[in-house]
């Protein structure tokens, strides 16, 4: 049997690691009630704070001593590498928040992002726990483990028509950021990877199967 890669930090740091990854789920239900407008407002500054700290992690090595000191046991083995010059995970979710924000209609947003939250914490604990067959490049369990808890959040996001179409067009979307979180390992970020694959392969379907409909979810601050 393949052996598989469980990852650079014991299961309970990962558990730790992914509680925080959850608190990030505000991000798309705050912004479900709020403009996209005042949803920057309130994501951009965060965001470049975040950035700061990883620079000066990147550039101090008085600060990176204390962060490592704080949160090291939380890092995986890329981001305590000085010689990467990477971001953190918590970075790069920020980032992809913004973008994603920026970039798609908020009901491909609210959903794409929802699953690099849930479907990549998801993900990670059961491949963690429980992967032991290969597929591509990290587990079966864990694959499967992000596109069943995927397509669950396809079904409880907010939709514009409620229509057989568009949930199969959610459903593609967790496919193919199922794709993407498995193939992206050792090479791009995931939270980068999930939320524009996802966004970018439903927001393709809804020109082609729904070209007619509106994207601006019903009684929604847009």
């Amino acid at each position: 049997m393949t052996k598989i890669d469980n990852g650079t930090i014991d299961f309970k740091s990962e558990l730790a690691r992914k509680s925080i990854h959850l608190s990030s789920l505000l991000i798309p239900i705050i912004y479900y009630y709020i403009p996209l407008e005042l949803g920057l407002k309130i994501l951009v500054p965060i965001t470049v704070f975040s950035l700061i700290v990883d620079t000066l992690k990147l550039f101090s090595k008085k600060f990176r001593r204390l962060f490592i000191k704080i949160f090291g046991f939380m890092l995986r083995k890329h981001e305590l590498d000085e010689s990467k010059h990477t971001f953190t995970g918590a970075t790069f979710v920020l980032l992809s928040a913004v973008l994603s924000a920026i970039l798609f209609p908020k009901v491909i947003m609210i959903t794409a992002f929802s699953i690099l939250i849930i479907s990549d914490t998801a993900a990670a604990l059961i491949g963690r726990r429980f992967g032991k067959h290969k597929f591509l490049a990290k587990s079966l369990e864990g694959s499967l483990a992000f596109f069943i808890s995927a397509v669950i959040v396809v079904l409880a996001t907010p939709k514009v028509t409620y229509s057989l179409e568009e949930y199969l067009i959610g459903i593609a979307g967790a496919a193919v950021a199922t794709l993407g979180e498995n193939l992206s390992y050792g090479w791009a970020d995931d939270n980068f990877v999930i939320p524009l694959s996802a966004g970018f392969t439903m927001w393709g379907l809804y020109s082609l199967l729904m070209p007619g409909v509106s994207l601006v979810l019903p009684n929604v601050p847009k």
